[in-house]
């Protein structure tokens, strides 16, 4: 049997209690392939950022919030498993500093707030630079544009087996939506297309690919 470990959703990284950092990512795109996963049989963990939806039936899920607590979550579980796909849209940045009390508005409406920021925990390269031979790693690329060759610069930066790509900069797809399409590029330079299809045809699509 398959074992497969997947990262869907965003991450929030906290400026005080109250605010945080994070992006539009609906997590549906993460969560459709673990369920194509499962329904293949395979034994599957699912880490989850923040998201508004159900867990997928035989799917084990971990709920986290930043980066490095899916980090913590991930790297116990990485070592078990054949196939990992990070489909998360990871914060990459997080305050230095963060708050214990909220943050409280000046009395000068024109005055401004300064934030420092500073890496989160590069969660896909760090686990990918660990992989056997025996793990296939698959990355996500979402972008606004020159997507494939950004996409291919993280596929050799990053020393994955597989990169998908999706604009999602374009109307109907990508984050937050129910449809997505992609481009989907191997180490090996194998290079398929699929979409604008809803969000499960594309997860079955994708995990078609990583069975042949």
């Amino acid at each position: 049997m398959t074992r497969c470990l997947i990262t869907a959703g965003p991450t929030r990284e906290h400026i005080d209690p109250v605010r945080y950092l994070s992006n539009g990512s609906s997590g549906r795109m993460g969560y459709e392939i673990a369920a194509a996963a499962a329904a293949l049989g395979w034994d599957v963990d699912l880490v989850s950022g923040p998201v508004s939806l159900d867990t997928p039936k035989g799917v084990r899920v971990t709920r986290v919030v930043s980066a490095a607590e899916m980090f913590a979550a991930c790297e116990p579980l990485f070592t078990g498993c054949d196939v990992f796909i990070a489909v998360a849209a990871v914060c990459d940045y997080k305050p230095r500093v963060v708050s214990a009390e909220k943050t409280k508005k000046t009395a000068d409406e024109s005055a401004g707030m300064t934030l420092e920021l500073v890496r989160t925990v590069d969660i896909l390269k760090t686990l990918a630079a660990r992989k056997t031979a025996s793990q296939c790693v698959v990355g996500f690329a979402a972008e606004t544009r020159d997507v494939e060759i950004y996409a291919r610069k993280k596929l050799a930066e990053k020393n994955l087996d597989w990169i998908v790509a999706n604009d999602v900069g374009k109307p109907g797809i990508g984050m937050d939506a129910a449809n997505n399409a992609v481009v989907m590029i191997s180490r090996d330079g194998a290079r398929f297309e699929f979409g604008p299809a809803p969000k499960r045809d594309v997860a079955e699509f994708i995990l078609t690919r990583l069975e042949h």
